[in-house]
C-alpha cells in the first residue's frame, strides 16, 4: 500500500527524528530473542535473522495519510496477551522503545515509530471475542478486534457499538480506547469513558493488568482503567477490552438538511435537543465546502442536490444530517415529522429529505462519511479535529480561511469544515497540493492559538501523538502536564512507551 522510499521524505513529509532519550541500539540479539517465543510469521525484521525487506515494513512506519514516516526495523505481531507481556518485559529489561500500534488510522502520528530502533507491537492478529453476556450487554474483547467487526457481532446479538467512526473498517477497538475515539453517536452514547467498564493492560515492565472485572460500578479506589484511555500507548499496552452496549435500536431515523447559514445551524441544534430529546442519536453539520468536495463543483454538486433533495432548484447553504434512534417507531417517526414539519415552515431551514429505507439512508450517511476520504483525493490534507463551541465553529473556519487566502499564496486551496456539532467536535481539513514546510507554518501553531483563544481544546479525537505533544499547553496548564509527567514517569520510568508522544520531557517540547 505504502510505496514511499524509507530513505528520503518528500519536501513537507516529517521523517520523525528520535527522542533526545536514553533508549537502546535495537541489535541481532534482540530478534533472535523474539523468535524464541514468537513464530517466524509473526516477526516481521529487516535486521538479522530477520528476513523482511525493509520496504515490506512502510505500512507499519507510515500513517494512513503519508504523512509522518517512522524507520522501525522490527515489527512483532503477537496473537496473546502473553505473548506481549514477554516482548514488553524484554524491551523494558533493553530499554529498548516500544510502539503499540492498532489500525494505524489516527491522524497525528501517534502510531508511527519514531526510530529505527523502537519495536512496533502491531495487534491486528488479537483479534478474538472474548465474551458477551446478553444480560448486561457488556462484550469483552481483544484489543485487535476491529471496530465494524465488533459491530457487526453485536447486531446478531440486538445490541451496537457506542461508537461509529468512518474508519470502522479498519481501526481497533484497543486503538479506539487509546485515543478516546468519540465519532459521529457521542451526542447518544457518550464517550469511552462512559462506556468503557475494564481494561487488560500490559505494563511497562512486563506485568499485566487484569481489568476486565465488566462492573458498572466499583468504588474501590482509583478508577486505573480510565488513565489508559486517550493515553495513546504511553503508559502501557491494552491488550483488552470490556465496555457497555447499548440495546440496538429498532427504529432509526435519518434526515438531511440544508440550512441558509450557519446562525441557523445555532437554532435548529438548539430545537432538536428540546424536542428530540432521548432519540436524537446524531446530528452532523458540513458546510459548502465539504459538500462541494464530496460531490463536486458546480453541475456535478447539483445533480447530488436535486437526488437527495428530489427538487430541480435546492438553494446553496450549509448542511445538518439528523439522526433518531428508538424502541417505538411509530412514536420516533411521528416525533421527528412534526418537528421537520415545524422546521420547513420556519426560517431557518431551506429544505429538507427524510430517508424512507436503508438505501437512502445509507446514501446520506455517504455524503458525510465520505468527506475526510474525499479530501484526501483532491490533495494533501493537514488535518484538525478540535474541541470549540460551537457558537465559534464559524469564525474559527473563516478565521482560517482568510489567514490560508492571504499568505498561503495559493498553496492552500480548500478549508473543509464539518463534525460532530453534538458534541463540540470540529474537523478542519486544509487541502493542499503538497505537503511543504511553508503551509504547516502558516498552520501551526496558529490554529492551536486559535482554538484556545476560544477555550477550546487543540484534539478532540486522535489525541496529540507527535503532531500536537509541543503543543500541549494549549489546552492544558503548566500543573496539569507537570501531573501527567509525574504519572508518565511512575508507570514508565524508562521511557520507554510509544516515546515522542502526548507528554514529553522537560527540555524536548515548547511547553516549559
Amino acid at each position: 500500500m505504502f510505496t514511499r522510499s524509507l530513505r528520503r521524505a518528500p519536501p513537507g513529509v516529517r521523517r520523525l527524528a528520535s527522542l533526545p532519550r536514553a533508549l537502546s541500539t535495537l541489535t541481532s540479539s534482540d530478534i533472535e530473542h523474539f523468535l524464541t517465543f514468537l513464530p517466524s510469521n509473526q516477526v516481521q525484521a529487516s535486521l538479522s535473522p530477520g528476513s523482511t525487506p525493509q520496504d515490506e515494513l512502510a505500512s507499519y512506519n507510515t500513517d494512513w495519510m503519508g504523512k509522518y514516516i517512522g524507520g522501525s526495523r522490527c515489527v512483532l505481531r503477537p496473537r496473546t496477551t502473553e505473548e506481549v507481556s514477554r516482548i514488553v518485559r524484554h524491551c523494558y529489561e533493553r530499554g529498548l522503545g516500544v510502539v503499540p500500534q492498532g489500525g494505524n488510522t489516527g491522524l497525528v502520528g501517534g502510531g508511527v515509530p519514531k526510530g529505527a530502533d523502537e519495536v512496533v507491537i502491531n495487534l491486528g492478529l488479537m483479534n478474538q471475542i472474548r465474551g458477551f453476556n446478553a444480560s448486561s450487554g457488556v462484550l469483552t474483547a481483544d484489543a485487535g478486534c476491529v471496530l465494524q467487526t465488533l459491530n457487526t457481532f453485536l447486531t446478531t446479538k440486538g445490541h451496537v457499538m457506542p461508537l461509529d467512526l468512518g474508519a470502522k473498517g479498519s481501526c481497533q477497538i484497543g486503538g479506539n480506547v487509546s485515543t478516546n475515539a468519540g465519532g459521529l453517536r457521542m451526542v447518544r452514547y457518550g464517550s469511552l469513558h462512559a462506556n468503557v467498564l475494564g481494561l487488560e493492560v500490559v505494563m511497562p515492565d512486563g506485568r499485566v493488568v487484569h481489568g476486565l472485572r465488566g462492573l458498572r460500578k466499583d468504588n474501590t479506589g482509583y478508577h486505573l482503567h480510565h488513565l489508559f484511555i486517550g493515553a495513546e500507548g504511553t503508559l502501557g499496552v491494552v491488550t483488552g477490552v470490556s465496555l457497555l452496549t447499548p440495546p440496538l435500536s429498532p427504529s432509526v431515523n435519518l434526515a438531511l438538511l440544508r440550512l441558509p447559514d450557519y446562525a441557523s445551524v445555532l437554532a435548529v441544534f438548539g430545537q432538536l435537543r428540546s424536542k428530540l430529546g432521548e432519540i436524537l442519536s446524531a446530528v452532523e453539520y458540513f458546510d459548502h465546502t465539504a459538500w462541494a468536495v464530496v460531490n463536486g463543483d458546480g453541475e456535478a454538486g447539483k445533480e447530488v442536490e436535486r437526488q437527495v433533495f428530489g427538487a430541480d432548484d435546492v438553494p446553496p447553504g450549509v448542511n445538518l444530517i439528523i439522526e433518531t434512534s428508538g424502541s417505538v417507531r411509530e412514536h420516533d417517526e411521528a416525533k421527528l415529522s412534526l418537528l421537520l414539519e415545524e422546521l420547513l415552515e420556519g426560517p431557518h431551514v431551506l429544505t429538507g429529505s427524510l430517508a424512507q429505507d436503508e438505501t437512502q439512508l445509507a446514501r446520506m450517511w455517504e455524503l458525510r462519511e465520505g468527506i475526510a476520504e474525499a479530501c484526501g483525493k483532491a490533495g494533501k490534507v493537514y488535518k484538525y479535529d478540535v474541541s470549540v463551541p460551537i457558537q465559534e465553529w464559524e469564525n474559527v473556519l473563516e478565521t482560517l480561511r482568510a489567514r490560508a487566502e492571504e499568505k498561503s499564496g495559493g498553496l492552500i486551496e480548500r478549508v473543509v469544515g464539518f463534525g460532530h456539532i453534538g458534541d463540540g467536535n470540529l474537523h478542519i481539513n486544509v487541502v493542499c497540493s503538497r505537503y511543504d514546510k511553508q503551509i504547516e507554518q502558516l498552520l501551526e501553531p496558529f490554529m492551536f492559538e486559535l482554538v484556545a483563544s476560544k477555550k477550546g481544546s487543540i484534539s478532540a479525537e486522535h489525541g496529540l501523538g507527535v503532531q500536537k505533544a509541543k503543543y500541549i499547553h494549549y489546552s492544558k496548564t503548566p500543573l496539569e502536564i507537570e501531573l501527567m509527567r509525574t504519572i508518565k514517569n511512575a508507570f514508565d520510568p524508562k521511557g520507554i512507551m510509544n516515546p515522542g508522544k502526548v507528554v514529553l520531557p522537560v527540555g524536548a517540547g515548547v511547553d516549559n
